[in-house]
């Protein structure tokens, strides 16, 4: 309905429950508004100020922690979408901040470009994305936050502001990945490339021998990664790789993927999660029978159609980040405890590499990464398992990731990020009442 008030267009719903993706987070929000312009997400602000709300932006939900989360205003920014201009020369696009990823990855490609890397979910929103830290993997491309060549934000005064590295270039820094606790990001400007394809090589292997080619893996291929079956020594490694321009498209085939992608990584999985959680027992067996029934695969196509896997089994997920060198002794460190307690791992564990960037919170501010990342069916209690990986990573000094669970405060954080602190500054700077806070933010960033 119409805001009377503030004469804003923005359609309005009252005192609604919210829970996220996984379901690890729930509220009761005062208000839900759906913002069809930047002057209405102004207006909404102005109007929480009033009232003395705090806001909050979402997009599709999928952050695991309470990132997004309020008892206040939510603004849902699933009208805010499309591409606003592409600029060839430059090797950029505008984006309207509530795009989902998989939109906007098929607006690029009608006009023959891409983005230069992808996380492998794509249902996110790209204002989203980027405020948590969004990433692929590949040790030469850096997470999506690194791309952001300038972008527009709406302040906790309702003023408008355009960043980025010569104009406002501190807030810029900052609200590159903002972790939505400086404003809502209404516009965005991502450097893209021209369209390409992706050679996809994906086989089963032993866990011993990966680790002991990690490093050679890594470097060369464009995009690397495996996941290691737990309570077993078999892994699948993906390796993906640009092809020469003129290559011929030769996507999976479609009996192929039906049976890959949709019957076993999804309807199947699904079957086996919840056999898992009825019996704990047979979890063993059936990470044993999954990981040799994997078979090897390879295909050629666009980029967003390798990089992305259909996710349509619910999980929670903890991922942190670590300097390159440190992988085989966490993946080590998290088998013993594995194999050492009674607790029954049915997803698989991923692992990816990503460049070194600049962002100030990105989990690889100045330091080559791999990242870990660790799964429970979303039926299934965390249990000990969490824990357990959360004290690894914070013992090599991990960066856990701000959209997936952990349980880290702001002194350790301060630890682990050189410009922490600086990001605290800006924030003091524009949100001086924290209006867009909330008990995650406090925790991590601090009250």
């Amino acid at each position: 309905m119409a805001d009377s008030v503030s004469g804003t267009t923005s359609k309005v719903v009252r005192s609604v429950d919210w829970t996220n993706w996984a379901g690890t987070e729930t509220s009761r929000l005062a208000r839900v508004a759906n913002p069809r312009s930047e002057a209405d997400v102004a207006d909404e602000i102005r109007r929480a100020a009033r009232k003395g709300l705090r806001l909050k932006a979402i997009g599709a939900g999928h952050s695991f922690t309470g990132v997004a989360v309020t008892d206040g205003v939510q603004l849902r920014l699933g009208a805010l979408t499309g591409i606003t201009s592409i600029d060839s020369t430059r090797g950029e696009a505008t984006v309207r901040a509530g795009t989902p990823l998989h939109v906007l990855v098929e607006e690029l490609a009608a006009f023959g470009h891409a983005l230069p890397n992808l996380g492998d979910i794509d249902r996110q929103s790209l204002a989203g994305a980027t405020a948590t830290g969004t990433h692929g993997t590949g040790l030469r491309l850096t997470g999506l936050s690194a791309g952001v060549r300038a972008l527009r934000i709406v302040l906790a005064d309702g003023s408008v502001v355009d960043c980025s590295p010569t104009r406002e270039p501190d807030l810029f820094q900052a609200a590159r990945l903002g972790l939505g606790a400086l404003g809502v990001v209404t516009e965005i400007t991502v450097a893209v490339v021209p369209a390409f394809l992706l050679h996809a090589v994906e086989r089963p292997e032993r866990l011993p021998e990966v680790l002991a080619h990690v490093d050679t893996l890594a470097e060369t291929n464009d995009h690397f990664e495996f996941y290691w079956f737990p309570h077993t020594d078999r892994a699948l490694t993906k390796r993906n790789n640009r092809v020469p321009e003129g290559t011929a498209r030769r996507p999976l085939r479609a009996w192929r993927e039906r049976l890959d992608d949709d019957l076993l990584s999804n309807r199947v999985f699904e079957l086996t999660n919840r056999v898992a959680t009825r019996v704990p027992r047979s979890t063993r067996g059936i990470n044993a029978v999954a990981a040799r029934a994997l078979s090897s695969r390879q295909y050629t196509d666009r980029s967003h159609k390798v990089f992305v896997t259909a996710r349509e089994v619910r999980f929670a997920e903890s991922e942190w980040a670590f300097p390159r060198a440190a992988l085989r002794d966490v993946l080590r460190e998290l088998r013993e405890w594995v194999d050492t307690h009674d607790e029954r791992i049915s997803f698989p564990v991923e692992c990816r590499v990503a460049a070194a960037d600049d962002v100030w919170l990105s989990t690889a501010y100045e330091q080559e990464s791999c990242y870990v990342a660790v799964h429970r069916y979303h039926r299934q209690q965390h249990g000990a398992y969490f824990d357990a990986f959360e004290a690894i990573a914070a013992n090599h000094r991990g960066r856990p990731h701000w959209g997936k669970l952990h349980t880290r405060r702001a002194d350790y954080l301060r630890s682990v990020y050189p410009r922490f602190d600086d990001f605290l500054a800006v924030r003091d700077r524009v949100d001086p009442q924290r209006r867009f806070a909330n008990p995650y933010l406090d925790r991590v960033l601090g009250a």
